[in-house]
This record gives C-alpha cells, structure tokens and sequence, in this order.
C-alpha cells in the first residue's frame, strides 16, 4: 500500500503533469493506493464548486483511509521534529511530521512532491514511493 500526500493529488487534479501525478494515475490500477484522514482535509478543502467537491470526496473516501494521528503518533512525531531541529533542519508544518511519522512507524511508502519530506527520508528512515 502506498500513502498520497496532497502535494501530489493537488497535482493530480489539476491536471498538472509531474513525475509523481503520473506515477499516481499509474498506481491508481495496480497498486493499493491510501490517502490518511488529514490529508483528505487538505485536497477537499481547496474545491471551489461543490460539484468537483463532491466527485473527489467520492473518489478519496473510496480508498483506503488511514487515521493520522493517536497518541503514540502524537508522541514520535515530536521526537522526529526534535531529531531533525538538532540536525539544523526546520520543518516547516506539522501535519507533515504527522503524515512522515505514520508512514515511518508503519513503514508506509509516500507518495509526495513536498520537498519538507525529504529530510524524513535522509534522516529517519520515511520510504518515498519513487525510486
């Protein structure tokens, strides 16, 4: 199973060819593909019409949906930003320590085009769904 950050699905549906919206529309029919509960919040959200609204909700909420946060998740994802602070490295949001902290404690890949989760990658083990 692969986990989608938003950066990607932004992408995806607008259309925006990436190497990662690419990689998404070809996993899309052979690969178990999740997206977590916060990141739903952020791709929905940005709809406009209630119609597109509407069509990606049914899209999103046909996948397998992973829960984000809980108080173990709540607790490492602290200590993954502490460990990257003293590394000189700034995250600069949350939710994406959540969503590389979930995906690095149940070795989920990630499918992103946000450069914030490179340092996971570097530095504590997050496994990018791109070679």
């Amino acid at each position: 199973m692969i986990l989608v950050d938003s950066s990607v699905w932004i992408d995806y549906f607008r259309g925006t060819a990436t190497p990662e919206s690419e990689a998404l529309d070809k996993f899309l029919g052979i690969e178990p593909v999740a997206i977590g509960d916060l990141i739903l919040v952020e791709v929905v959200q940005g709809f406009r019409s209630d119609a597109d609204f509407n069509q990606a909700k049914r899209l999103l909420t046909s996948l397998t949906i992973v829960d984000m946060v809980g108080q173990h998740i709540a607790i490492r994802a602290a200590e993954n930003f502490r460990k990257l602070r003293l590394l000189g490295i700034a995250v600069r949001k949350t939710v994406d320590t959540v969503i590389a902290t979930r995906c690095i404690e149940n070795d989920l890949p990630l499918l992103y085009s946000d450069r914030d989760f490179d340092p996971f990658v570097t530095h504590l083990g997050l496994r990018s769904a791109l070679p």
